[in-house]
């Protein structure tokens, strides 16, 4: 952390304001805040989260659309702007994840208590209502602030698999009345969303990312973070509450935060890397052409499907924040095939969400920005660049673990996938546990995509090196 430029730790004053806020609640009194708390809201997250920012509620209407409420945390209420706890969370920007230490933006009684919309606790929340229709359009929009109530903690993988199998209920679904039929149609209007992004172009990807299984700082496992119908529930709410945002702060010609993907650069090798499978893409950059190839090769190839994603989100270039002020035309979200998006809805970990919900706050009681256009332009600029600092540390840190894990395996043989052929060598994903490290020997003639046997020969976790010997 401290090497990529981050702070470790929060200061004294920082945790001294924390003090000072635990004798403070949301004001659930205020005439203009609505009373959501009896809609049965719940959550689906990571099974170990507890900085949760959003829980979602839907319900049918007249007609056939469908209402989606997405309630995003109210962090604002906690951590001012200029506070100590601001200053340290505009520091940092991001919280960040290694597998083995969380380092949050924001302290742990905020983020994992005061802030998060945990269960079966109140918590005023900013509110982002949507009405779908049969297309998966969004109708219509409208954004506010309401007390809500978390009923049900919900993971990605439980809520996954019923919903790939088909089956009964999990107990922890089937024993809140409704909240099975509740999942049912999130899934269903999350289908209509994602047909709808899937015709304007939007890319599927699925980058080959590992997670660190530990225990009380020791290495476990290491898992890949599979696709599944839960993750893909909250990936299209979340798009679509973030584009609402986007379009809710320019109707109200206020300055804000853009996430934008530029119009790639590479596209020529994005071309090659098609042609390579048989496949013609335009000449010119079209986003529909590039997703129904991606398409394509997921159906044909399931297990290389990752590493090509890999391959075409380095091509993409990195996502950036920029100043977006109404009236003017800014450059879009290439992989997302949207020109209004934003990242708005993780205020608890983010902080361009944070900046974001204070501008959302301030729209709705017609106020004043908080915020000159010069201090949103320094934010974007400012978090763009922390967040890869960030990355860095994550990445290094699984690699850490992978060869922490593997280092009592010397000798060993494993199924692998070969990601990549460069100048500076040739290296592998292990198929399980799918950790990557570099083939020192008998790697002349392998090419990315080529599967092999290969054998372990050294660690070093300091370095974070892992180190294999093709096995004929």
């Amino acid at each position: 952390m401290v090497a990529a430029g981050l702070l470790p730790s929060f200061e004294p004053n920082v945790l001294q304001e924390v003090q000072g806020l635990r004798r403070v609640q949301p004001n659930f009194v205020d005439g203009k805040a609505h009373d959501l708390r009896s809609l049965l809201w719940s959550s689906i997250d990571n099974p170990d989260s507890k900085d949760l920012d959003q829980i979602e509620y839907v319900e049918e209407q007249k007609g056939g659309n469908i209402r989606v409420l997405i309630a995003i945390a109210d962090v604002d209420s906690f951590a001012p702007k200029n506070s100590a706890i601001d200053l340290h969370a505009y520091f940092n920007t991001t919280s960040v994840y290694t597998g083995v230490v969380t380092y949050p933006m924001l302290p742990d009684d905020l983020s994992f208590n005061l802030t998060s919309l945990l269960p079966d606790a109140d918590r005023t929340a900013i509110i982002i209502d949507l009405i779908v229709g049969h297309s998966g359009v969004v109708l219509a929009s409208n954004i506010y602030q309401a007390v809500v109530r978390n009923q049900a903690k919900l993971d990605y993988k439980m809520v996954g698999d019923w919903l790939e199998s088909g089956g009964s209920p999990p107990d922890k679904i089937a024993k809140l009345p409704g909240l099975a039929d509740q999942i049912r149609l999130q899934n269903k209007v999350k289908d209509l969303m994602h047909n709808h992004r899937k015709q304007q172009g939007s890319l599927y990807l699925h980058t080959p990312e590992a997670t660190t299984v530990a225990e009380n700082g020791i290495v476990l496992d290491l898992e890949l973070v599979e696709d599944n119908p839960a993750r893909d529930l909250i990936e299209n709410f979340m798009v679509s509450a973030n584009i609402a945002v986007s379009h809710f702060l320019e109707s109200k010609k206020i300055p804000s935060i853009r996430r934008i993907v530029k119009t790639p650069e590479r596209w020529d090798r994005i071309v090659a890397v098609a042609q390579s499978y048989g496949q013609h893409l335009p000449l010119e950059p079209d986003a529909k052409a590039l997703a129904q190839f991606l398409l394509q090769r997921k159906e044909a190839d399931p297990l290389r499907f990752p590493d090509l994603s890999l391959t075409i989100v380095k091509l993409l270039g990195r996502g950036e924040y920029v100043l977006e002020v109404p009236g003017q035309t800014d450059q879009g979200h290439f992989a997302l095939a949207v020109r209004d998006y934003t990242h708005a809805t993780a205020p608890n970990r983010r902080y361009p969400d944070l900046v974001m919900q204070r501008l959302v706050k301030a729209a709705i009681k017609n106020s004043a920005s908080p915020y000159t256009t010069d201090e949103i332009s320094k934010i974007a600029i400012h978090c763009t660049e922390e967040e890869e600092a960030a990355k860095k540390v994550e990445r290094t840190m699984r690699k850490v673990a992978a060869a922490v894990l593997l280092s009592k395996h010397i000798g060993e043989t494993y199924q692998a996938i070969v990601t990549g052929v460069t100048t500076g060598g040739t290296f592998v994903r292990l198929l399980k546990p799918p950790a990557e490290g570099k083939v020192i020997r008998g790697e002349q003639d392998l090419d990315v995509g080529d599967q092999i046997k290969v054998k372990l020969v050294s660690t070093d976790p300091e370095h974070a090196y892992i180190d294999f010997e093709k096995v004929s």
